[in-house]
């Protein structure tokens, strides 16, 4: 099968390398490209997860994301990030776009494959996200028949929060970060504190499991989520 001049836009899973599908697994045996995000002046997560499947040989493009509220600075860093690619692409190369979680799941993949789509044709592999990885590792089924399911950014109004949590059966809150007290104070305003679920870093080496109630810090890591069942037939398995 020819790959020359491709683009694949690839899940990489949630953390655990063992979790990387084998689709992902043989376009990686076949690009000639990585290019994957990195936070500025750190290490980049997902090529961690996917260090031991990378070619030796295989060329990186590296996306350093500005760690700023203001959005100027990233978008400027995926727009330069898509001339390197269209570049690689142009000399008959092809390239593997590594995200964690799955691509079109608020990755930031999709600001590439905006940039992008239009022209080339990108290949999705989905990957595992880490709220299936989550519901795994806390043993927590999170739907049933006619149960309404909910993902909930934490970064929304306390309002918001609240008024959301009560529209469905099962909430999950992703972006937890440093919007952790206020997700608190919604849950326990709701008397749902017993009925809410923490995890940190799903399924990586220090994945940590915890009741809401017994986190005392202010701040929680981005790799964070919370999953409340409030209602729904999910309660009755």
């Amino acid at each position: 099968m020819s790959v020359n001049g491709r683009i694949w836009g690839v899940g990489i899973g949630p953390g655990d390398p063992d979790l990387i599908t084998l689709k992902a697994l043989k376009v990686l045996e076949v690009a000639d490209v990585v290019a994957y995000p990195t936070l500025e002046h750190g290490e980049s997560m997902v090529r961690a997860i996917a260090a031991q499947y990378l070619n030796r040989n295989i060329e990186e493009i590296v996306i350093s994301v500005p760690m700023v509220s203001d959005r100027y600075p990233a978008q400027k860093t995926y727009n330069q990030a898509a001339v390197s690619i269209s570049n690689a692409v142009e000399n008959g190369k092809s390239v593997a776009i590594l995200c964690e979680g799955d691509p079109f799941f608020f990755g930031s993949f999709m600001y590439l494959y905006s940039r992008l789509s239009n022209q080339y044709k990108i290949q999705i592999i989905p990957g595992v996200t880490s709220i299936s990885a989550s519901s795994a590792e806390l043993g927590l089924p999170i739907g049933a028949r006619n149960d309404l399911i909910m993902v909930i950014p934490a970064p929304l109004d306390e309002s918001v929060l609240r008024q959301k949590i009560l529209e469905t059966d099962v909430s999950i809150i992703i972006k937890v970060g440093s919007h952790l007290n206020k997700v608190k104070r919604v849950i326990i305003s709701l008397g749902l504190i017993e009925n809410a679920h923490y995890i940190e870093r799903a399924t990586m080496a220090n994945q940590c499991i915890k009741g809401l109630s017994e986190i005392k810090d202010n701040h929680a890591p981005y790799f964070s989520i919370i999953i409340i069942r409030r209602s729904g037939e999910v309660l009755e398995l």
